[in-house]
């Protein structure tokens, strides 16, 4: 194929009647085609998206780039920021001779520009603090997150419907526990006869899989005040969509805390936006950094409801990246949702390293243009294949692209700098306020101490009773008129023996008379 057939093929295929951003400019033969723009059209951001590639080749530049873009074209969205490196997107770039040199080949000048950023938390990283309810995850999420059989799901079922019926609020873990041990325990015949039998080996396997959640400290992440979605849908003062840096560097080894919030979020931001339609521009985009994270310990129901939800919340103008190493990190179901791909270099150091290869490039549109396997491997630090969907949601040609600039700093914040970032916070006082009102745990804990007191008071109503009843009879016993005469005699035998014993006679003999 000729160049000028290339050329006709990319500006054909990344020309779009509504708003884009351009994501760099396309390569032929490994060189970088000056204003030959790629572009990525915002109504179909809401397609989803894959960044994938191995360490160091470029993907959370990629994801910083897109990011930045979207917020000055008024559209929000999420970072999950595992590593702790994209807190610069809040600053503008200090340039560099090396970025004006890329730019020039791209063919459009680097200008400098930081976005408005919202810090968010899960655990004891500066920010807003995230949190949802026990009673918002409901039984059936709740019970897809444990990994329960249909027996156990529907004792969480019981626990949830008992705790509604009696106002027992589920905020926390340790309410769900202390409500688990009531209906378990002293509530047992009234849960019965109400909802059914529970067998207390299913709700001791219940309370050790969630203590297996809180051994991830999930219980920091359950609880109140619950975190708004809407909050994610802010714009600043001239309109630039809100970037919201969730601080997860702690909760790599947590994964099942991460998949946690993740499937809380997709399904409060599911059960919450409207319906969108096809909009112009979407409403919030989200992207997953270490997206493997949340799938590598998910359980089969867990990955169902993800799935579930990745393709159904388009429909609310949401969009979400999945950004990770390799694209066989993502399940199949959830690839095939993924219209827009960037796809850095991949490493092949083994024979099941280019097997894998193989199987990637099968993921991309058919090209005459690349030997995309081999070029795979090639490919240099911010350079990649890139394919999207049109405006009519058709596949875009497969292009290697020589991508642009951040125009943001690539690098970490200073404390400083994050610091002036929470002071100008208008939503971390009321999320970081303690709360900690009256809860199932309170109140349940309220009813068996009063049970205790009752029965106690009534254990001693009744010895005082046996009491009562055992000294009356006693009286009646010694007033009897048989009961004195015994005491007169035994005091007057004992009277004589004690007097007997000094050497004195207490009888006198009586004359005979004659």
């Amino acid at each position: 194929m000729s160049l000028e057939k290339f050329k006709e093929e990319v500006t054909e295929g990344y020309t779009f009647k509504g708003d884009s951003i351009i994501m760099g400019g396309a390569m032929y033969d490994k060189n970088c085609l000056t204003e030959q723009f790629v572009r990525l059209p915002l109504k179909t951001f809401n397609r989803h998206g894959l960044i994938a590639g191995a360490t160091g080749t470029g993907k959370t530049k990629t994801l910083q780039i897109i990011a930045e873009q979207l917020s000055l074209k008024g559209v929000p969205s999420m970072l999950m920021d595992i590593k702790g490196d994209l807190s610069g997107i809040a600053v503008p770039s200090d340039g560099h001779p090396k970025i004006d040199e890329r730019h020039e080949k791209i063919g459009f000048p680097f200008i400098a520009g930081g976005s408005p950023v919202e810090f968010l938390t899960l655990s004891g990283e500066p920010g807003a603090r995230l949190r949802a309810t026990v009673a918002e995850f409901g039984p059936v999420l709740f019970s897809k997150l444990l990994d329960l059989n249909e027996t156990q799901s529907g004792i969480v079922a019981v626990v949830f419907k008992y705790c509604d019926d009696h106002d027992l609020p589920l905020l926390d873990l340790k309410d769900l526990k202390k409500a688990i041990q009531y209906v378990t325990n002293e509530a047992k015949e009234e849960v019965e006869q109400d909802y059914g039998r529970i067998s207390t080996a299913s709700t001791g396997t219940i309370m050790r899989k969630i203590l297996e959640l809180e051994s991830q400290d999930a219980d920091r992440f359950f609880g109140e005040r619950s975190f708004d979605v809407d909050d994610l849908c802010r714009h600043d003062e001239h309109g630039n969509g809100m970037v919201s840096i969730l601080r997860v560097t702690d909760l790599q080894d947590k994964p099942k805390l991460f998949s946690t919030f993740m499937l809380q979020l997709l399904a409060e931001i599911y059960a919450t936006f409207p319906e969108a339609g096809d909009s112009d521009k979407p409403k919030l985009v989200l992207f997953i950094d270490e997206a493997h994270l949340i799938f590598e310990e998910a359980s089969d129901a867990l990955l169902d409801q993800i799935e579930v939800i990745v393709k159904l919340i388009r429909s609310k103008g949401v969009g979400l990246f999945f950004v990770t190493q390799n694209p066989s990190d993502i399940p199949d179901d959830v690839l095939g949702q993924l219209g827009m791909k960037i796809q850095h270099a991949l490493r092949a150091f083994t024979a099941k390293d280019r097997k894998a290869i193989k199987l990637v490039a099968e993921n991309y549109p058919l090209t005459e243009h690349y030997d995309v396997d081999q070029l795979l491997t090639e490919l240099g630090i911010g350079e990649a294949f890139l394919t999207g969907l049109n405006e009519k949601g058709i596949p875009t040609p497969l292009v290697h692209t020589y991508l642009r600039a951040p125009q943001s700093r690539m690098d970490v914040l200073t404390d400083r700098e994050i610091n002036r970032i929470l002071d100008r916070s208008e939503i971390i006082d009321e999320y970081n306020e303690e709360i900690d009102r009256e809860s199932a745990y309170e109140i349940l804990n309220q009813k068996i101490e009063r049970a205790a007191s009752e029965e106690h008071r009534e254990v001693i109503h009744k010895q005082r009773g046996r009491a009562r009843r055992e000294k009356s009879t006693l009286e009646q016993v010694l007033g009897s008129t048989t009961t004195r005469q015994i005491g007169r005699t035994v005091a007057r035998e004992l009277t004589r023996g004690l007097l007997g014993v000094l050497g004195v006679k207490t009888t006198r003999r009586r004359r005979r008379r004659y």
